[in-house]
């Protein structure tokens, strides 16, 4: 693929970078080249290859979900500075 100067100057303004002449000039090889490998990647046969979410083989431990902690509100709600009916009473913040 071939990338031109406007090419180059759309992608500035798109990223909302001010660019002279000079600089778009100096841009357009290095992007091209980017462009070159992006296409080189997608020569590559990845037809028998599985979808990694990582790639480190890595064996989560899991742990049991079992509640640990809870059956005491009443000691909880001792620390708050206001309590009504149970819950926590905090200022309202939407009006």
């Amino acid at each position: 693929m071939s990338i031109t100067k406007k090419d180059v100057a759309k992608v500035a303004n798109l990223a909302r970078i001010k660019m002279d002449d000079a600089k778009l000039e100096a841009l357009l090889p290095q992007l091209t080249n980017i462009i070159g490998f992006v296409e080189q990647l997608s020569e590559v046969d990845t037809d028998n290859v599985e979808p990694l979410a990582s790639v480190v083989d890595l064996n989560a431990r899991l742990r049991e979900d079992e509640v640990t902690d809870g059956g005491y509100p009443k000691e909880i709600l001792a620390n708050a500075p206001e309590e009504l009916e149970g819950y926590f009473v905090v200022p309202k913040v939407v009006e």
